[in-house]
């Protein structure tokens, strides 16, 4: 398994991926100061895309059935998971755009290579935004510990 988004695998009996290109953009937007350059202010992270793309050679390696699986997935309107291989989980994805193109052509009109990109877009908050403060989550959970301590002792120590 090269990765899975969703229940999709991409491997070589699918869709044989070459690439893969991740890019995090960030939010830091200037004000004009008078006398001095620009400031600038971190806002958080901005869009995260990750382009997969490679070649399908039907005959070969994977099916042009497979392309199709990633339309309809991305005609759901649903985000999924994208895992890689070593099992890194990247977040939520949607399906902005599948792209192919056929060369080498056969008399018949189909393709014996389909070059493909499928280009994802992020669309869930980051992980330190789903977890929250970590230290603040333990404070609560020690202070809650204390009262149960407190209620079962009846405040004797």
């Amino acid at each position: 398994m090269m990765f899975a988004l969703g229940m999709f695998v991409f491997m070589p009996r699918t869709l044989p991926l070459q690439s893969a290109q991740r890019t995090v953009g960030y939010r830091w937007p200037s004000g004009s100061r008078v006398g001095n350059r620009a400031g600038y202010q971190y806002l958080g992270p901005d869009a995260e895309t990750i382009v997969l793309s490679g070649a399908l050679y039907p005959e070969l390696t994977g099916s042009t059935l497979s392309l199709s699986a990633l339309r309809l997935m991305a005609e759901q309107g649903r985000a999924w998971p994208l895992i890689d291989g070593s099992g890194f989980i990247y977040g939520l994805y949607v399906i902005d755009k599948v792209t192919e193109n056929g060369s080498e052509l056969m008399s018949n009109g189909s393709a014996r290579k389909t070059d493909f990109t499928v280009s994802l877009i992020r669309v869930d908050p980051p992980f330190s935004a789903q977890l929250g403060d970590l230290q603040q989550q333990a404070e609560e959970m020690i202070g809650k510990a204390k009262g149960m301590v407190t209620t079962v002792t009846g405040g004797v120590l």
